[in-house]
This record gives structure tokens, C-alpha cells and sequence, in this order.
């Protein structure tokens, strides 16, 4: 007769399994209907406002910023482009999720100014503060951030007279 010696997985889904009154099959795996996953490969890029192609695209992940409720969204900038100085009417809650982030606060755009944000910090951008941020063009590689809020977001330029965007 041959000895059973359970590995941990094994032995971790049989006592899951008893405490929750579940078994092993469906203690593993995911169902679709219950956990949705969106590979890297299948993230909906598209581009940010209306920028021009190639400085900065967005991904709605969840709910939309123009909507009422909670939004989340992630932002992909490339090196050489930043936003223009501009606000919101309610608080965003950031994390950079890969490569560095530059940011500053302030109605005076000074790319020189902005401090580097790296991948797994925190950023909180307070309603109604002036800010700026993008990849300055001496950095190699893209900054993605994933943002959450409540919206509808209104999206204010100190500035409105010029673009959105600026070189970097």
C-alpha cells in the first residue's frame, strides 16, 4: 500500500474546504462570474481627452469618470509629455503601478519643479488644488497610474486658453 503524503496547496484547500463547507474542486480555480480578470494584453487603452496620439492614454477599469460614483481608471503617459496645471472638483486617490511619476502642485507649469514618483508610492490630489504631472523626455521608460474618485469629475484648466498638454 502506498503512503499519502499531502503537499501544503493539498492540505490548505482540505482544511478551506472543511471550514467553509466547500470542497477542493471548487476551492480552486475562477469563475468568471465571481473574479474578473483583464490581462495586461487586453487593458482598453485609449487616447486621454483629447491629446494628441502618443503622449498619454487611459483605461477605464471600472465605472466612468463622467459618471456618477466610484471610477477607476488607469493613465499611461510617455516620456516628454506632462498635463497642463490644471484641477478637479473632487479628490483622486493614485498609486503608479509601474515606472516614475512626475508631479507638482501649483497654476505655474515648471517641468524642472516636479518630483519623481516611483512604482508602488501613493499620491492624494486634494479637490480643488492645482496640479501637473507626466513623464519629463529625459526618462526612458512610461509611468502608469491607476486613479480612483467619486464622479462626475470636472476637469478645470488654470489656464483654459491654452492646451491641456504640454511638452516636457
Amino acid at each position: 500500500m502506498q503512503e499519502f503524503t499531502p503537499n501544503r496547496r493539498a492540505l490548505l484547500l482540505a482544511v478551506a474546504g472543511a471550514s467553509f463547507g466547500i470542497g477542493a474542486a471548487q476551492a480552486t480555480g475562477v469563475d468568471p462570474g465571481m473574479t474578473i480578470i483583464t490581462p495586461p494584453d487586453k487593458i482598453p487603452w485609449q487616447p486621454l481627452y483629447n491629446f494628441p496620439p502618443g503622449m498619454a492614454e487611459q483605461a477605464a477599469m471600472i465605472g466612468a469618470i463622467g459618471d456618477p460614483g466610484q471610477y477607476f481608471v488607469l493613465i499611461r503617459w510617455h516620456p516628454g509629455y506632462m498635463s497642463a496645471p490644471h484641477f478637479y472638483e473632487t479628490e483622486r486617490l493614485c498609486v503608479v503601478l509601474s515606472g516614475t511619476w512626475y508631479v507638482a502642485s501649483g497654476e505655474d507649469f515648471a517641468p524642472e519643479a516636479t518630483v519623481p514618483v516611483r512604482a508602488g508610492s501613493f499620491v492624494r490630489r486634494v479637490a480643488l488644488t492645482p496640479h501637473y504631472d507626466g513623464v519629463p523626455k529625459k526618462v526612458s521608460e512610461p509611468a502608469i497610474i491607476a486613479i480612483t474618485g467619486m464622479g462626475p469629475i470636472h476637469y478645470h484648466l488654470t489656464d483654459p486658453s491654452k492646451p491641456g498638454w504640454r511638452e516636457a
